[in-house]
């Protein structure tokens, strides 16, 4: 069976449905659902976490972060980080561990290496969308971080089933591709963003990424998302290395009285202490 056959099978099962995620993904998919409702209470929450050593691991790095510990005052339990984050970077964090743990099952050396490589990427888009937002967009940085976060579902949960289709990752990254042709990883991203519970605003933030549109200046969160991925240091290892448009191309674009280039200088902090708290 050729690449792009392989591709249309994974993206028509996850169409109807038929996705298939690791038991540890599952965990940590049951806090975040948990989070999700109204009368759960912060005792309630912190002790879900708690039961997911990952995800509690990574609260706690992310609480104190310089950019949710202006005071500097250093925290080492579940139980006072939930509250400083708050429910909806919980919640981020919560999906993160999911997403980040569909990938954890190969056992190949390359897909092992490619799933670092690209949660690694990822966490770096992350952190950088959570500082466009804020500095540049003036849009919710919570929100935007969250865009990232999930900007590759479709890669993670290619490489979770890589042990099905023998061959799906050979060759060059721009022969994947292409054999994608586009429409096949939507089609496997909005599967995988509908399991996860991803709210209409994210979903069309991914949708703009999808497209690779990227207005200037940046103006919608889909614009803040792509912005992001295009100042990320690491590439996605799914990817073509030759990137269409440099990073280095956007950073003296004129902001207010600021350039994008000084916005990041002055964030390269809080970028750095994002990016450290989602590595994992």
């Amino acid at each position: 069976m050729e690449r792009r056959e392989f591709f249309n099978q994974i993206a028509a099962d996850a169409a109807k449905g038929g996705l298939v995620f690791p038991t540890h993904a599952d965990v940590a998919l049951k806090v975040q659902r948990a989070l999700d409702d109204p009368d759960c209470s912060m005792e309630a929450a912190s002790k879900l976490i708690m039961a997911e050593p990952l995800l509690s691991a990574r609260v706690v790095a992310m609480a104190n972060s310089v950019v949710y510990n202006r005071s500097g005052r250093e925290i080492t339990d579940v139980k006072q980080a939930v509250p400083r984050l708050g429910f909806r970077t919980v919640r981020s964090l919560a999906t993160a561990v999911a997403v980040r743990q569909l990938s954890a099952g190969p056992t190949d050396p390359k897909l092992r290496a490619m799933a670092a490589q690209l949660w690694e990427h990822t966490a770096h888009v992350a952190a950088l969308a959570h500082v466009i937002a804020r500095r540049v967009t003036k849009l919710d940085p919570e929100a935007a971080m969250f865009a990232g976060i999930i900007h590759e579902v479709a890669g993670f949960y290619l490489l979770a089933r890589a042990h099905d289709f023998p061959g799906l990752f050979d060759g060059e990254p721009g022969n994947w591709m292409a054999a994608w042709n586009g429409e096949a990883e939507a089609l496997v991203g909005r599967a995988v963003l509908k399991t996860l519970g991803v709210p209409e605003p994210s979903m069309l933030a991914v949708e703009s990424y999808w497209q690779g549109y990227l207005e200037l200046p940046p103006v919608s969160l889909g614009d803040t998302l792509l912005l992001a991925e295009d100042l990320a240091p690491v590439t996605s290892p799914l990817k073509s290395s030759e990137r269409e448009s440099p990073a280095d191309s956007g950073l003296d674009l004129v902001l207010g009285e600021d350039t994008l280039a000084s916005i990041l200088k002055e964030s390269a902090d809080d970028v750095g202490s994002l990016t450290a708290s989602l590595k994992f």
